[in-house]
């Protein structure tokens, strides 16, 4: 402080140990720079937890005891003892304990963090460090994705506290163009991407399908995977191409499951489209590829495919007994993502033809399995069809406020509006508008989009009242700090972290660990919800 401002020394903390190298000429060496301090702390750890200490900067973020067991146990340690490491690692603060739920887990702050990856350096073990843990998450999550979809609630609570750790493994596997555990993770990771981070998904995919472009066997998933987050995001265009590719890869290696699936969702994708007799033939060929094939997840796309062309095409009651039918199979499998897509389908089919009482507890089921597993794009789908609901049953004040919510939440996982919803919104909202009056509308609209998810779904089963308080036009970026709303604001306006870092005159690993910072704060998972929500403070203010 003697030598730079705060923001020179703020731009410097990425090299914090070759920033902080002074002190009072009369304090003891050991406290004249940052790294000297915590040599004199390391110094004093046996060699079995210095080694430890070290190995544990190869994580991202949070770690349970098994992830440490699995990754930096030092050689020949007994697994008991391996416990007492650890515990003596935390009695001495240099590693922090966090609860998640019934689960502990640890943490290294990032100064020790960034301290143990030099030591892990100077030790020759990053090499092997970095294998061990690739392995291990590419093992963890390969060896889990089959039965993820039947187990939802618990595969996306482990993935909630290891995603940090998972998202390094992947950049790490990127930068080194390892293709092969690459595939494996991304594939793996499916059913996040759809619930949790439909846009880092598809990001995350166009990385790695650019990696090696070409139609292999291993591709076919990939290129499915991408077509259905398209489907996700109602951007049919993207879709097509992509679901294309899946299909003919499928069916040059004989994946019939796959292909039933490709085709079903490309049947989908084209009805989005428009292309009716596009849609009417790919749907044709899946229920012929999956006549014989006795394979629950190829009959369950095959019902979400005709489910829909029913509706693109004006039938409503096939679109609603079609999804009635899927229901009871979704319930017997344990299958809840597909449970939320018929229970929701069948809402919009009862308000489409003004059944309220039929729509509303279908509606709400489906919502609350959406919370459940946390599918962000079926809860702004569900609040918005809950929001025509109210008007419906004249609350036009609770329409507009879930109005507003459902915008702001489907902004933030990048889709557009879904296609069945669209006619039914448009409806809605111009019944609100006229009993309301346009000042009033605009209001309550802007209201319901200060509720954060979670007080947005209480909002629309009746569970959560008054909205939370605007804050203050000076602080309408809290809880972030100053830099991190600049970074914000620059993610929002499309920047590369290294665009980023020159604008601000700050490194790219400095505008990461902010941009981390700003996740974690908000609960976000994806750039995309930030900019979202930049967008929506700009709108308040």
């Amino acid at each position: 402080t003697r030598v730079l401002s705060a923001e020179q020394i703020l731009s410097h903390l990425d090299d914090r140990f070759g920033l902080l190298t002074g002190g009072g000429r009369a304090a003891l060496p050991r406290h004249q720079t940052l790294r000297t301090a915590i040599d004199w702390s390391h110094d004093l750890l046996a060699p079995q937890e210095r080694t430890l200490l070290r190995r544990l900067s190869v994580f991202g973020g949070r770690f349970t005891l098994e992830d440490l067991e699995g990754v930096c146990a030092p050689d020949g340690v007994p697994a008991d003892h391996v416990l007492d490491l650890l515990s003596s690692l935390v009695d001495k603060s240099l590693v922090a304990k966090q609860d998640a739920g019934s689960v502990a887990c640890y943490r290294l702050h990032e100064t020790m963090r960034e301290y143990a990856a030099l030591k892990l350096h100077d030790a020759v073990e990053e090499d092997l460090l970095t294998e061990r843990c690739a392995e291990y998450y590419v093992t963890r999550c390969s060896r889990d994705a089959e039965q993820a979809r039947y187990h939802l609630v618990e595969w996306l609570g482990w993935l909630d506290l290891e995603i940090d750790n998972i998202r390094a493994v992947l950049d790490g596997c990127l930068s080194r163009a390892d293709y092969r555990r690459c595939l494996a993770l991304v594939g793996s990771l499916a059913w996040y991407w759809v619930t949790r981070a439909t846009t880092e998904g598809v990001r995350r995919l166009d990385q790695l399908l650019a990696l090696d472009p070409s139609d292999s066997e291993v591709h076919t998933g990939a290129h499915f995977m991408r077509g259905f987050l398209a489907v996700l995001q109602a951007d049919p265009a993207s879709a097509g191409p992509e679901l294309d590719r899946a299909m003919a890869a499928a069916r040059d290696n004989g994946q019939r499951r796959l292909l039933v699936e490709a085709q079903s969702m490309a049947s989908v994708a084209a009805n989005m489209a428009g292309d009716r007799e596009s849609a009417a033939r790919l749907l044709v060929d899946a229920q012929a590829a999956g006549a014989d094939l006795r394979d629950g997840q190829a009959m369950l796309a095959v019902l979400q495919a005709q489910a829909l062309h029913a509706f693109f095409t004006g039938d409503l009651g096939l679109f609603g007994s079609s999804s009635a039918h899927a229901e009871g199979l979704s319930r017997e499998t344990g299958d809840l993502y597909t449970l939320e897509i018929w229970l929701m389908n069948q809402g919009f089919a009862a308000l489409a033809v003004g059944d309220r009482g039929k729509a509303q507890p279908r509606f709400a089921e489906a919502l609350r399995i959406a919370s459940a597993i946390d599918d962000r794009v079926a809860q702004s789908y569900l609040i918005g069809g809950l929001g025509c609901l109210a008007a419906a049953a004249a609350e036009p004040r609770l329409a507009a406020r879930l109005f507003g919510a459902h915008e702001r939440l489907r902004a933030e996982t990048g889709a557009s509006v879904n296609a069945i919803l669209t006619p039914l919104l448009a409806r809605a909202t111009a019944e609100v508008d006229a009993t309301l009056g346009r000042t009033t509308f605009e209001a309550e609209v802007q209201v319901g989009t200060r509720y954060e998810r979670g007080a947005a779904v209480g909002l629309a089963l009746g569970e959560t009242g008054e909205p939370p308080a605007e804050a203050p036009r000076a602080g309408r970026h809290a809880p972030l700090a100053a830099r991190e709303a600049e970074v914000a604001h620059l993610v929002a306006d499309g920047l590369t972290n290294k665009q980023i870092g020159t604008r601000l005159f700050i490194s790219e690993r400095t505008v990461e660990n902010h941009v981390r910072s700003i996740m974690n704060k908000l609960g976000f998972s994806s750039r995309a919800q930030i900019a979202g929500w930049i967008g929506g403070s700009a709108s308040r203010a």
